[in-house]
């Protein structure tokens, strides 16, 4: 099975969550810049929520790079995280609306957590089809940022019920590391190349 289909279907699944996401944003009624005030954690949760996701679109795409064949335990690996993924939109809603609540701040870690772990089962899926010396695993290596974002989010959860602000620092700090795309991947990428030329 070819990859193109897979990533078709993923980056349609993300454009739509991202746009659910951003109709949830209501219009306040009013045209001063102060009717705006009721809706700035609604948005602040908003811009948090397309970074995340932007991460996931941007990373995705890298890993898929080094994807030269698709079985069907990575499709379904790949469901797995586009469905963790689509339910952004609701714990963005549901934190943004409520003034970041500390339920609403532990279950939208809770899906940040899930998501992760979705996104590392996929890439243990693709590395199984393709091998212990494919480019992907070649690529991670040890994979640092992968084991330290769940534990973050395990942090951001806990201090929700505790120190609410402190989940939020926990989920900027996890976004803030991947917000470069994953360069290794580009490099052993750039590798192969001069090896062909």
């Amino acid at each position: 099975m070819q990859k193109g289909r897979l990533e078709a279907f993923s980056d349609g699944v993300l454009a739509i969550v991202i746009t659910i996401m951003v109709l949830e944003i209501k219009v306040p009624h009013g045209d001063e810049l102060s009717d705006l005030k009721p809706i700035i954690p609604v948005f602040l949760s908003y811009i948090l929520s397309f970074i995340y996701l932007g991460i996931y679109w941007n990373n995705h795409h890298h890993m898929m790079h080094t994807v030269k064949k698709v079985s069907g335990g990575i499709l379904w690996a790949n469901l797995y995280l586009l469905f963790w993924l689509s339910l952004v939109p609701f714990v963005t809603g549901w934190m943004g609306e409520n003034n970041f609540a500390p339920m609403t701040l532990a279950l939208y870690g809770f899906i940040l957590l899930m998501a992760a772990v979705a996104y590392f089962i996929l890439q243990n899926r693709i590395i199984h089809v393709h091998g212990k010396d494919s480019l992907l695993a070649k690529a991670l290596g040890t994979d640092l940022k992968g084991y330290l974002s769940p534990v973050f989010y395990i942090l951001g959860i806990i201090s929700s019920f505790f120190i609410p602000w402190l989940a939020g620092v926990f989920y900027i700090l996890v976004a803030f590391m991947w917000l470069i795309p994953d360069m290794r991947i580009e490099r052993i990428l750039r590798e192969v190349e001069k090896k062909e030329d």
